[in-house]
Formats: C-alpha cells, structure tokens, sequence
C-alpha cells in the first residue's frame, strides 16, 4: 500500500500546490490564461503524438475497445441523465450536465499522467483511445441536447457545422490524429525534434495538475446540490465498475487496456463540464461544486483501486 500511496501522493500534490498557491497569491483568474493555452496547445498535444506515434498501427484500430469503453461512459451517463429528468423534475439542459458530471472523466488533465506513472508505456494506446473517442463523443451530445432543451439557439446546420469544427480543430485531436498518420506511416522525428516533443510531453502532468488546483481555488464550494448524493457514487463508483464489466464482456483485452480504461473512468468529474454549464447557462455552480468534491473524494477512490489493481485482487478479466 506505501508504494500506492507514494505513486498517487505526488500526482495529488500537485493539485493541491495549485490548490494552495492560488489561495495564497489570489491572482485573478485571468493569470492561468498563458498556462492553460501552454497546457491545451503545446504540452498535452506533444504528449499524445509521443503516445500514438510510437505505437504499432494494428493497436490503434481496435474498434471493440472503443465501442465497449464509449457503451459503459454511456450507460451511466443515461442512468443520470434520466434519473435527473424523471426523479428530480430537471430540464433537459440540467440533466445534461449531471449526466456529462458523471460520465464526462478528467481523462485529459489527470488521466496520462496517472496512467502512464501506474502502468508505464503499454498504457498509452488505450489512454489515447479513450480520450479521443470520448471526447468526440461529448463534443456532440452535448450542444445535440443543449439544442433539444432550447437553450441552443443557432439553426440546426450552424450546430452540426460547429460541432464538426470543434472536434476537427481540438488540439489534442489533432496530435492523436498526428500519431496515426506518423505510426502508420512509421515516420520518426529527427534527434533535436524529439527531445523538443519529449520535453513538452515531460511538462504536461505537472503543469496541467497545478493548472487544475488553480481552477478548483478560484471556484470556492458555495453549497452543496442535492444531486451530488447519487452524481458522486455514479462517477467515482458505478463508472468504473460498469466498464470494468462491459470490458470483460466485450472482448478478450490485454490486462493494462483493461486497468486504464478501469482507472479513467474513475477519475473525478472533468472541469469542462462547468466550461459546458457556464456556455449554455445551466447548472454552473453545482457542476463546480460536483467537481471540486469528487477531486477531493478521488485521492481515496483512485487509491484504492490502484491498490486493488497492483495487489492482484482485481483480475484483468473479470470473466476468465
């Protein structure tokens, strides 16, 4: 268990530093601007065409994974999103966010770096994999129902168009699609280009986890919703467990495929889901609140998983 807890503490402190700097200096949150565009432009792009790039092209094409991991983001996503349109009398567009609150992972910011530190270099294609796929996948139910709710105000063609562009023109989208085109094509960058992409993908983790502590100090918890007694358990618990499940289901995957798609889905609630909320105006406070308390619960959660994951007691198949 020490060697767990020495892997997830620095990862965690991180958050935490951002966390503690932001409440000390009190700088506006103007000042993470330069940061965040280094992190969303430069460093996590490098990262993943690191990942990608690097991989036998056979490997980024298994569509089985893919459609296992989008199916159990999704089952739990409608089980929220219909529990908070029928049980608790939500609209359309509030359902949304509880269901993108507890399907909606923080896959981008936490989840390479931790992945990659707990299952080294074979974690990599699945953690591309899942960002990509789940990322797209988001990009379009979201503005879809926020359009359905009304709160989407553009012609029906101006909507399609703009969720085309979103995801074509997504860095990390774009750098995943890099590394195909360079894996497929075995293309491999000259010495100094690669010891500038190692360096960047080196700067990711640490400047994306500060980055978030930031963002959780400079939204203070205001009060807690209701919601977050059945939002918390879907997304730190039922996520991980229901594609832990439709992973063994679905097909006879490698262990490390297994494990990270296991330990994504336990990530807490991303922060694009406030960005969402606060875009079509609809639930912000609550989605930050669901945040910053899921961050906080996920240092044990994440934990015990990791310790479950390397003690052995949890099998890479859940039906052998």
């Amino acid at each position: 268990m020490a060697d767990i807890i020495g892997l997830v503490l620095p990862f965690f402190g991180m958050i935490l530093l951002g966390y503690v700097v932001a409440k000390i200096t009190k700088q506006p949150v103007e000042a993470l601007g330069w940061l965040n565009t280094f992190i969303i432009y430069i460093a996590l792009p490098a990262l993943f065409f690191k990942l990608v790039a690097k991989t036998p092209i056979e490997q980024l094409t298994r569509v089985d994974f893919i459609v296992a991991n989008i199916s159990a983001t999704y089952l739990i996503f409608g089980l929220i999103f219909a529990i908070g349109l029928w049980l608790r009398r939500a609209t359309i567009g509030e359902a949304t966010i509880q269901g993108l609150a507890a399907a909606y992972g923080n896959i981008g910011y936490m989840g390479p770096g931790l992945a990659l530190l707990a299952f080294g270099e074979p974690a990599a294609v699945p953690v591309a994999l899942v960002f990509c796929f789940e990322n797209m996948l988001h990009f379009m139910v979201a503005p879809a129902l926020m359009a359905l709710a009304g709160g989407e105000k553009r012609p029906m063609l101006q909507i399609v168009g703009g969720i085309v562009h979103k995801i074509v023109t997504h860095p990390f989208i774009i750098a995943t699609a890099a590394g195909f085109v360079a894996a497929f094509a075995g293309f491999e960058p000259a010495a100094p280009l690669q010891r500038l992409i190692d360096y960047l993908a080196q700067a990711a983790a640490p400047c994306a986890l500060f980055a978030m502590g930031v963002t959780l100090a400079l939204r203070p918890l205001k009060r807690v919703p209701v919601e977050i007694g059945y939002i918390v358990p879907a997304k730190l618990l039922l996520l991980p467990v229901t594609m832990y499940l439709v992973l063994g289901l679905a097909g006879n995957f490698d262990p490390v495929w297994v494990f990270t798609a296991v330990l994504l889905a336990a990530l807490p609630t991303a922060t694009n889901v406030f960005v969402i909320g606060q875009q079509y105006g609809v639930w912000q406070e609550r989605a930050s609140a669901t945040i910053l308390i899921t961050t906080v619960l996920s240092v044990a959660t994440v934990t015990i998983l990791l310790y479950l994951i390397k003690s052995g007691l949890l099998a890479g198949d859940p039906f052998p």
